[in-house]
C-alpha cells in the first residue's frame, strides 16, 4: 500500500461548477485523457473528481460540482481566454481531438501553430462553456522535467 500521508502543501485540484454533471463527464472522458476517480452525492447535489488514470506521484484533480439549485444552467467560468491546458505528445493528437470536438459541436478554436512557448493548439468548450486548450510542443511538461527533473 502506498503512503497516503501528505508531507507538504501541494496544489491538488481545480473546481468548476457544472450544470449537468453527466454531460460534463462525457465531454471530459471523451475529449481529454481524464477519467472519473470518484463520484459523490449529498443533499446539495453531486460532484465528480477527474484525473489521469492511476496518477499517483503527483495527483491533480478536476472537481466538477453540479449543485441541485443550479442544475440545468450553464456555468462557464473559464472564458473567453482563461482555460485549462492539456498537452499532448503529437501534433496529430491535436488534429484528432479537434476533429472529434468539431463533430460534437465543442470546438472553440481551430488548430493553429502559434509557435514560441504556445506551440500547436486548438481549444474546446465544455458543456458549461469553459475553455479547454489542447496543445502540442508547448513544452510545459518538458520544461518542468528539464528544470526540476531527477
Amino acid at each position: 500500500m502506498a503512503d497516503t500521508k501528505l508531507t507538504q502543501a501541494r496544489w491538488t485540484h481545480v473546481a468548476l461548477p457544472s450544470g449537468d454533471l453527466d454531460k460534463s463527464i462525457e465531454f471530459y472522458t471523451s475529449l481529454t485523457p481524464l477519467v472519473v476517480l470518484e463520484r459523490f452525492s449529498d443533499a446539495d447535489g453531486q460532484s465528480a473528481w477527474l484525473s489521469h488514470d492511476k496518477q499517483v506521484d503527483s495527483p491533480f484533480v478536476l472537481v466538477l460540482v453540479d449543485f441541485n439549485k443550479d442544475h440545468g444552467g450553464r456555468h462557464g467560468q473559464l472564458t473567453p481566454f482563461a482555460h485549462i491546458g492539456i498537452e499532448v505528445p503529437n501534433r496529430e493528437d491535436v488534429d484528432a481531438i479537434a476533429a472529434q470536438a468539431r463533430e460534437m459541436g465543442n470546438l472553440h478554436w481551430e488548430p493553429q501553430d502559434i509557435g514560441g512557448q504556445v506551440g500547436y493548439v486548438c481549444a474546446l468548450k465544455d458543456p458549461d462553456g469553459n475553455v479547454i486548450e489542447i496543445s502540442h510542443n508547448q513544452k510545459v511538461f518538458s520544461t518542468i522535467r528539464e528544470k526540476w527533473g531527477n
